[in-house]
């Protein structure tokens, strides 16, 4: 289920985190679905399961899952629109930046998207 870049310049634990902020995004786990345990995961994977833990911690910290003592790790019931918090954001149009957009060409492009809902 997950593709973990052994040899990538992204931290593992980002990747896991990523890949399962993704998932829920898309709709493949669903609210309440339990995920694989620490050890299970870092044993699929070959890693180690303190770095499954950071994961876990920080999507728990994200309000993406929620963990029950003894029970596992759980995806949190969210909203769509609480997926795209001011920090999502951020991190999806920093590549924008960084290829060269301007911020008055984004904000054009912004202002057109709206225009056509209105």
């Amino acid at each position: 289920m997950f593709y973990i870049n052994l040899q990538g310049k992204q931290p593992i634990y980002e990747q896991i985190r990523q890949q399962i902020t993704r998932f829920v995004e898309l709709g493949v786990l669903k609210p309440n679905e339990q995920l694989p345990s620490v050890r299970q995961l870092a044993q699929e994977n070959g890693i180690n399961p303190n770095t499954v833990a950071k994961a876990y911690q920080q999507l728990e910290k994200e309000g993406v899952i929620y963990t029950m003592q003894k029970k596992g790790a759980y995806v949190a019931e969210r909203s769509r629109s609480g997926l795209y918090d001011q920090e999502k954001l951020i991190e999806y149009l920093k590549p924008l930046k960084e290829g060269g957009v301007r911020k008055e060409e984004l904000l054009t492009a912004v202002g057109e998207l709206f225009k056509e809902e209105n």
